[in-house]
Formats: structure tokens, sequence, C-alpha cells
């Protein structure tokens, strides 16, 4: 009875009219970002922040959920249409999708696309509503040393879900750590690394890092390598699917959206890790493999139920925990911050308007991107045809812009330009900015959390093996960096008794 009462809380924030019209703001320009490679929501939803400044914060959140998941649809309507992922989670789509599209089937993949992550989303939706506030009630119980030990779990999964090599994901993630700790040391009242300028003395603004790093980084990166978009369908028939579409593609949906909404709660893992994972499993479970990789529907639906489930289970982390589990639930966090929320448990029982009409939004936001992303389809088709060198310096603009009205300086821009350098540079060294963005945002919240534990326990260490739930966390914690650090040793072990 409380979780519908609750649900009705939801309902009816969400069907206030101006949060229904940052829905669809959200959700339409998801799209699009989704349908323009090269633009991805992280980079969108970072020039976006100053933005939300001015809005209420339940409006400021939807919108930016909106766009998250908006831009996971609009990611399958380019991998099916030009071979070319709009997202890192369509690129499973692109295999069998961009197929179907060269048979002249471009409407049933699409349709299928947007009738499984509608699907998908409908019951991602239902599962953060039922499990979010349990997760959270349990979060209510923890201390300092619980907080601190789960932290540093989630950093560590971070890294192993993270591409690319382990030690450049550590790296990233004692970047992200330094970089948090510039400013003004909360209990002592000194400058740390602010190397005598006072504008530093608040610390270096979220903003300017993740506009700097996916913003502009992302622009460097794209101009340098622009990929060729040729459409190759350019009028799109026969959307809806037949009896027997239907009955190859529920069951991969349901089984894409039990995976995804799993993995969608795991730090680094969520929409692109889904939906690789479920077409490995559909592969393995098909009749009929060999079809797989040349236009198999069972490949498009159970992928893109995967990734959009993990994209709105990610949020159950971040709304009861205040751990994100990506860069952008990282974003989200930040835009708490900057709306004077503190994130974690606190915010379903202090913030309730806020909690259940953001879950309530995402259904909302659902059936607008199914009603409203296939009439669509013929401006997204034009929009892929639409050269980068065009775009990005209308990107730069609302850039410089948004970094400029935060804090209304012009260092703030250059610190911009600088972490877009820093981002370009991190990219060519291939590793990932991710997890030096979670660490960014985590490693205050870790030295507060340190300190209260070792003021309570009176400077004793042990305190945080001595709690079962901390210890347990840390254990997991040390087993993921053995079960990393494995085939490293065994490499080794080969190189040094191989036989000269």
């Amino acid at each position: 009875m409380d979780i519908l009462s609750n649900l009705m809380l939801g309902l009816s924030v969400t069907l206030n009219p101006a949060n229904i019209f940052y829905c669809l703001i959200g959700t339409v320009l998801g799209t699009a970002i989704g349908v323009l490679p090269g633009l991805g929501p992280v980079a969108t939803i970072a020039i976006l922040l100053p933005i939300t400044f001015g809005l209420p914060p339940e409006a400021a959140l939807i919108m930016l959920a909106g766009i998250y998941y908006g831009a996971q649809y609009g990611g399958s309507t380019t991998a099916i249409l030009v071979n070319l992922p709009g997202e890192p989670s369509s690129v499973v789509t692109a295999i069998d999708g961009y197929q179907l599209a060269r048979q002249g089937q471009a409407g049933k993949a699409l349709a299928t696309a947007a009738i499984g992550s509608f699907i998908a989303g409908t019951i991602a939706t239902l599962l953060i509503a039922l499990f979010a506030p349990a997760l959270a009630s349990v979060a209510l119980r923890f201390g300092p040393t619980e907080y601190f030990a789960l932290m540093v779990l989630g950093l560590i999964a971070s890294i192993i879900m993270a591409s690319g090599a382990v030690l450049h994901a550590l790296g990233m993630i004692l970047v992200g750590l330094l970089l948090g700790m510039v400013g003004t040391d909360v209990n002592s009242a000194v400058s740390r690394y602010t190397f005598g300028m006072p504008l530093l003395s608040d610390g270096i603004n979220f903003v300017v890092i993740a506009m700097g790093v996916f913003g502009i980084g992302e622009i460097i990166a794209n101009l340098e390598d622009e990929a060729g978009r040729a459409v190759t369908t350019k009028t799109v028939k026969g959307l809806m699917p037949t009896r027997e579409d239907w009955g190859k593609i529920i069951a991969p949906i349901l089984r894409g959206t039990a995976l995804g909404s799993l993995l969608g709660i795991l730090p680094g893992g969520g929409a692109a890790l889904a939906s690789f994972g479920s077409y490995s499993l559909e592969k393995r479970l098909s009749r009929h493999p060999e079809q797989f990789g040349h236009g198999a529907i069972e490949g498009v639906a159970g992928p893109e139920a995967a990734n959009n489930a993990g994209a709105q289970t990610s949020f159950i982390p971040m709304l009861t925990l205040g751990l994100p589990s990506n860069s952008v639930m990282a974003m989200m966090i930040g835009a708490m911050i900057i709306q004077g929320i503190q994130p974690g448990p606190s915010v379903m029982t202090q913030q309730p308007t806020l909690f259940w009409g953001l879950i309530v939004s995402m259904w909302l936001g659902n059936l607008m991107l199914l009603v409203l992303n296939l009439p669509l389809i013929g401006i997204w088709v034009r929009m892929i045809a639409i050269p980068y060198h065009y775009l990005f310096p209308i990107i730069m603009v609302f850039c410089v812009i948004g970094v400029f009205s935060v804090n209304n300086t012009v260092f703030d821009v250059f610190g911009m330009a600088a972490f877009g350098v820093a981002g370009y540079v991190v990219r060519k060294l291939d590793a990932e900015p991710t997890p030096m963005l979670l660490a960014f945002i985590l490693g205050p919240m870790m030295e507060e959390f340190l300190r209260r534990a070792l003021l309570f326990s009176r400077g004793d260490p042990l305190t945080f093996v001595q709690r079962p739930i901390s210890a347990s966390m840390l254990a997991l914690a040390v087993l993921l960096i053995v079960l990393m650090l494995l085939p490293t040793l065994r490499r080794k072990r080969r190189e040094v008794f191989q036989d000269e």
C-alpha cells in the first residue's frame, strides 16, 4: 500500500505541466544526441548542468534523466540505419540491425528496438519503485565505516568495468582522488593544492571538469576522426512487427530486461555491458545461432531491452546510496549537489517528491519515446547526415557560456580548456576518464567518512574490519583486486619459467 501511495505522489509530481514539458525536452534532446555520433549523454548533461541552476530540483533531474535513457533510443537509430552506433551500448545493435536494414527491413528493426526499450523501461521502473525504498531503508542504518567501505568497493568495481588496461583505470582513480582534495580542508581550514590561487580555495568546480573532459575533449577527438555517414535507408516502411516477429522477440526482450536490470546496478557496468551480455546469451540460446550477424531480429530485441533496463536501474545506487554507477550518474549527483541536495538514502525521506517524481517520470519518458520516435524517424535520418564540423562550433559556444555562468569567472573557462586537452590526451593513451570522474565525486565523501569513522573509534583503524558489513565489503574489494591481478601473475610466471 505504501508503494501505491508513493507512486501516486510521484504521478502527481510528474503530471505537473512544467515537469511534463521538461521530460519531453529531455527525451527528445536525448534521442537527438543519441542519433548524432560524437555527442553522447555525458557531454550533453555536462553542458546543460549550469542551466539546471534556475530550475526546480524535480524538473532538473527529470530532464537530465530523460536525456540519458533517451540517448539509448537514439543510439539504436544510427546503429541500424548507418552501422554507426550513436552510443557504446548500441554497438551490438548494429551487428544485426544494420543487416536487417540492408535487407529492406529497417522498419522492423527500428520498431523492435523501440518496443523492446519501452517494455524494458517499464519493468525497470517498477523494479526501482519496489527495491529502491528497501535498499534506502537498509542504507539508513549505515554508519561512516560502512559508507567508506562501500565507496572503496565502488571504485574498485569501476576499475574492473572500465575499458582498457587496469593500470590506466587505477591511474584515473588516483587522479580523480587528488583533484577532489584541492581546496580548503574542512577540519583544519588549511588550503590544499591551491598553489596560492584564491579561486581554488573552494575546490575545482565539478562542471569545469565534466565539461572539459567530456565536452571539449570529445569535440577534439571527434574532429580528429570524423566518421563519414552514408544512410543506407532513405525511407522506412513496415514498422509494425508481424505475429511471427512477436514470437521471436518477446522472450529475448524479457531475458534482456532481467540481465540489464541486474548489471545496471553494478558500478561501471550499466547499459553497454548489459547489451553485450544479452547478445551473447541470445546467440547461445538460439536454435539458429548461424543467423546472428546476418539479420537475426533477436540480436536487436535482447540488447536493446538490456541497455535500456541497465540505463534505468543504474539510478538505484545513485538514489539510495549516493553512489554513482557510471559517469552519467556522477553527473546526476553533481546536479543534486548544485541544487543543494545531499545524495544518499535521506533523499527518499527528506525529498519524497523528488525521489518518486523522478521514478514515475521514467515511465512517462519511455512512453513519450515510443510514441514520438517511430513517427520522427524521417527527421532522425536527415540529422544523421549533418557533418560534425557544422555542429562543433555550436557545442563550443554552449560549453563556454555554460561554464562561465557558474561563477562568472574567466578562470573556469580556461580550466575547462585545460581539462579538455587533458581529456583528449587521456583518450589518446587508451585510458577511460570515467573512473576519474567517479573518484572526483566520491573522494571528498570518502575522506569525510574515513575521518568520522576514525573519530568514533578514537583512531583505531581496526574498526573497518570489526564491523561485519564494512569488513565484508572490504573483503570483496580485496577479492576483486586479486581477481584482477591473477591473469598478470600467471603471465609473469609463464615468462619466468619459460624455457629458453
